[in-house]
């Protein structure tokens, strides 16, 4: 209880007791001064050392945490246990597939239907180029198709001919030859029986002769329109590809990055067009210390955080290893799959990653709200009796044990300490406290 004494008005806090020594001297002091201050101040004097001697009786201000009201505490051992190392690496997203699209043929360019951020299906149409020229080189291809089919006899969806002697100068051919054959025979019956001259023997097998030779060209003449044929056939279909190709189109499904033309342009072949990437799935690239690398296994899942999402834990899987570690930062790369069909995760993103490893190691370990953080430096509350102490640790890794998030302490605290934690409020160095309970769980503070 406090004591007040009002003078004049003005509410004063009442100093401790001093007993009557202060105010014999108060009354001795006042004999040397004038008559009205002896008059006036002197009594007022005297009232207010009395009234603060009277409050000498009551009890002093209470405080939370001393012996007469202890904090209601509950305890944690620190614990010894084995635990599995993980191991802390660094990097970046990739997309899982990123193509530069170019231009296959030549032309201006009539629309652009896609710009950046613009998603696109597998064979979706982004940009056009005039197709005229292009159409006219299929037409001019195919003219020449239809002319040699002619020259072969056969029709527009009709195979080449097989037998070359079913086609008709083929046939015409062999008429002539089977012609001069016979009047060449004819003709050296006549001679034997003199009935012709020497002159005209050798005309008949002249043309005999010549017949033999037209009758082998016609058969080349038709190997040669079936080579022709078919290379017409190849140049109509090339010539359609490129007509088809004046549509370019998406590879796969994905969502634009870059776009490197506009409407008008003249495309040149291999001429960049457009940059595209497919995020339904993504590849953290990181970087391993050395150290590690008979203790990283692939298959393994991973744990990744991007400032993006701070709070949050996105999980992958190790798919690939660079067998060789970098000489100049003595790190190897791994590479892991995560899913992103969302689309919340970006190419490029600084990614955090903890991955697990055989390496096992006993440590000491207090649960997480045990671990407090002022003016960069993390502190405890470690038991002693009644009463409980601050103390400085050096934190290591944070774990789950059972669903209870514990950390790791480097430094400050040894095997058989206890923690204490404030069932409501805070804890201060030297408070006196009273435990409530004890466990190794997590526990509501308020």
């Amino acid at each position: 209880m406090r004591c007040m004494v009002f003078v004049a008005g003005t509410q004063t806090h009442a100093p401790p007791p001093i007993q009557g020594q202060i105010l014999s001297q108060s009354i001795r002091h006042t004999q040397t001064r004038p008559i009205w201050y002896r008059v006036f101040l002197l009594p007022v004097t005297t009232l207010l050392l009395y009234g603060a001697a009277g409050c000498g009786h009551s009890q002093a201000t209470t405080a939370r945490g001393d012996a007469g009201h202890p904090i209601a505490v509950r305890s944690f051992p620190v614990a010894e246990q084995k635990v599995r190392r993980r191991v802390q690496a660094v990097g970046s997203l990739f997309a899982w597939d990123e193509s530069s699209i170019s231009a296959q043929v030549e032309g201006r360019i009539a629309r652009v239907l896609v710009d950046v951020g613009d998603t696109v299906k597998p064979g979706q149409v982004m940009v056009e180029i005039d197709p005229v020229e292009l159409q006219y080189a299929v037409e001019q291809q195919r003219a020449q198709v239809n002319q040699m089919r002619a020259q072969l006899g056969i029709g527009p969806n009709d195979p080449p001919p097989q037998d070359p002697s079913k086609v008709a100068f083929v046939q015409r051919a062999a008429a002539d030859l089977f012609d001069a054959e016979q009047k060449f025979h004819r003709a050296q019956q006549m001679f034997h029986d003199t009935l012709i001259s020497q002159q005209q023997l050798d005309e008949a097998s002249t043309r005999y002769q010549g017949a033999k030779a037209a009758y082998a060209l016609a058969l080349q003449d038709v190997d040669r329109l079936k080579a022709q044929l078919q290379s017409s056939q190849a140049g109509t279909q090339l010539a359609e590809k490129k007509l088809s190709d004046a549509a370019i189109r998406a590879p796969f499904q994905g969502s634009i990055k870059a776009r490197n033309v506009s409407p008008g342009e003249y495309l040149r072949v291999q001429s960049p067009v457009m940059v595209v990437v497919r995020t339904d799935k993504l590849r953290a690239r990181l970087a391993v210390p050395e150290r590690w690398a008979g203790s990283v296994k692939l298959g393994a899942t991973i744990e990744v955080q991007v400032e993006a999402f701070p709070k949050e834990v996105f999980h992958g899987k190790l798919e690939r290893m660079n067998p060789a570690v970098s000489q100049d930062s003595r790190t190897f790369d791994v590479e892991a799959l995560l899913s992103n069909t969302d689309g919340r995760l970006k190419p490029g993103f600084f990614v955090q990653a903890s991955l697990p490893s055989e390496v096992e190691e006993k440590t000491l370990t207090v649960p997480e709200q045990a671990v407090t953080y002022r003016y960069g430096t993390y502190k405890v509350f470690v038991l002693n009796g009644s009463r409980v102490s601050e103390r400085s640790i050096k934190p290591g890794a944070q774990n789950d044990d059972g669903g209870v998030r514990k950390i790791e302490i480097v430094e400050g605290l040894a095997s058989g300490d206890r923690v204490a934690v404030a069932l409501e409020g805070d804890l201060r160095d030297g408070a006196a406290v009273r435990e409530q309970g004890s466990g190794n769980g997590a526990m509501n503070v308020k």
